[in-house]
C-alpha cells in the first residue's frame, strides 16, 4: 500500500558507488542502479523542534528511501512510497 513521506535528504548514495558503502545484501538488491537517499522523516526541523528533541530525548526518525531521481543533500522532498520487507526502508514510486 502506497503511503506519502516528506523528508530533509540527508546522504545520496548514487548506483555507482554503491560497492563503497556496507549495505545489507537485501537493500543492495533492491538498490541495484537506483539511488538510495537517506532522509530525516518529516523534512527539515525548526530550531525549537531541534531543541524539543533533544530535551525529550525523542530522536528524529531517519528512513531510507530508494529512488530513480537523486535530489540534491539539503533539499527536501516529499515521495510517494511502497514499505519494503527491510525496516525503515521504501521503495519510491513518485520523488517531488
Amino acid at each position: 500500500m502506497a503511503e506519502t513521506l516528506t523528508g530533509e535528504v540527508l546522504h545520496v548514495v548514487p548506483p555507482e558507488k554503491l560497492d563503497e558503502y556496507d549495505l545489507d545484501d537485501d537493500l543492495r538488491r533492491l538498490a541495484e542502479s537506483r539511488y538510495v537517499l537517506v532522509c530525516r522523516k518529516g523534512g527539515a526541523p525548526s530550531l525549537i523542534e531541534r531543541v524539543r528533541s533533544f530535551l525529550l530525548r525523542d530522536p528524529i526518525e531517519p528512513v531510507t528511501l530508494v529512488a530513480d531521481a537523486d535530489p540534491e543533500e539539503g533539499e527536501e522532498v516529499t515521495a510517494t512510497v511502497e514499505a519494503t520487507p527491510i525496516a525503515g526502508v521504501y521503495d519510491v514510486r513518485d520523488l517531488r
